[in-house]
């Protein structure tokens, strides 16, 4: 358990630059104060101890501002950058080295609407990052490496190494290789960040080369020139 809470502390050094040093860390990380809270009422949760372990999990929400069932699996290297208002539910699951930042809901389905056993929440890989105000709803999977971006809402599975957007979210268009570099906030800032955007450019680099071709052709053609003026006379 030491051991576990002492890897949690040190995978914050490599993902936030403004941690000093462990006992910082230890002190004033709300993050690290949930995730320890986490594991000792997720052992409760194990043991069949129900309400002492919602007990302990409601006193963490209380100091934290971050709820997390005590139902929750959580992988290791587990960082929460902030923390308020995040809210993790009972059947969802969390890999390893994962990072979310702050007002990111794992939320459940009803049961009633449950098509998957009794998965209610979602099911997060390894090395994945949820970007602030993210909402991932039902029992989806996100797959390793993926970035969800801040306040995008997700309903459907997430492949591995696919980036998120916007409501609610697409695919970003993916890079010619995975880049498994950190990226804060999960949220792309290059010039194909939104990929709605991107195809609008599209659309409008194969208008313009369209219309470049349609002038050639009436400028070989004097016959062709003058119906299309025609068309355009109406």
């Amino acid at each position: 358990m030491f051991k576990r809470i002492i890897n949690d502390i040190d995978s914050v050094f490599a993902r936030d630059p403004a941690a000093r040093s462990r006992t910082e860390i230890l002190l004033c990380y709300p993050g690290i104060h949930a995730l320890i809270f986490h594991r000792a009422s997720h052992g409760l949760w194990k043991c069949r101890l129900k309400l002492p372990a919602r007990l302990l999990s409601t006193i963490s929400r209380f100091i934290t501002g971050i709820d997390i069932h005590p139902g929750a699996t959580i992988g290791q290297r587990f960082f929460i950058d902030h923390g308020m208002g995040v809210v993790i539910g009972e059947t969802a699951t969390i890999g390893n080295d994962v990072t979310i930042y702050h007002d990111v809901t794992l939320g459940g389905s009803s049961p009633a609407d449950d098509a998957k056993g009794s998965l209610r929440h979602p099911q997060i890989g390894n090395n994945v990052i949820i970007g602030a105000g993210a909402q991932l709803l039902g029992p989806i999977k996100v797959g390793d490496f993926a970035r969800i971006g801040s306040n995008a809402v997700v309903f459907k599975d997430v492949e591995a190494d696919t980036t998120m957007v916007g409501i609610p979210a697409r695919a970003v268009v993916e890079k010619a290789a995975p880049d498994h570099h950190f990226e804060a906030y999960g949220t792309p800032k290059d010039e194909e960040a939104d990929p709605v955007v991107a195809l609008l450019e599209k659309l409008r680099n194969d208008v313009a080369n369209l219309r470049m071709r349609v002038t050639e052709l009436e400028a070989e053609n004097a016959d062709l020139a003058d119906s299309a003026k025609k068309w355009e006379n109406k």
